[in-house]
């Protein structure tokens, strides 16, 4: 089964592990906000306090559980250019591999709201012809979104010119 996501020719690059202290750090600050509201509901709603021990036990384990799947999630992801298309995958419990060939691209667009801008992260988008398609690489350095929007937009013109 893992044969599906091998590409023998092509050397995948990762993601930077950056992304992954991204979305921790927004892990924490979710937690955090939930832990408020369970707070108020604490001091708000006397009756019923077994609920809320409850939601706090799942949060106090959803936290380290989503700790680990984030860091697994974020090595998961990878890119492999080739000559006539690029591969994006990703994915821990559900694998999801694209295929992406460069004539069918329409627009390759980059976007760092201002988390990713501090942490030195953005994200390049890939739009096709296809309606469905979404592919998308997080977690680039801006250096190397920008060589890779660069060498996409490239490819893709040349590869459209050839129709």
């Amino acid at each position: 089964m893992d044969d599906l996501f091998v590409v023998p020719d092509a050397p995948w690059v990762a993601v930077s592990p950056r992304l992954a202290v991204l979305r921790r750090a927004l892990l924490l600050a979710a937690t955090a906000a939930a832990a408020l509201g369970l707070t108020v509901l604490a001091l708000v709603v006397p009756a019923d306090r077994w609920i809320l021990v409850v939601a706090a036990l799942a949060l106090a384990v959803a936290v380290p559980v989503g700790w680990r799947l984030i860091g697994r999630t974020v090595a998961s992801w990878a890119y492999a250019e080739r000559d006539d298309d690029l591969f994006v995958r990703r994915g821990v419990a559900f694998r999801r591999f694209e295929v992406v060939p460069y004539g069918r691209m329409q627009l390759v667009d980059i976007t760092a709201g201002p988390l990713q801008r501090r942490l030195g992260l953005a994200t390049v988008h890939l739009h096709t012809a296809a309606p469905g398609t979404r592919a998308r690489i997080p977690g680039l350095v801006p250096l190397e979104a920008a060589r890779l929007r660069d060498r996409l937009t490239a490819l893709g013109e040349a590869q459209a010119s050839g129709l």
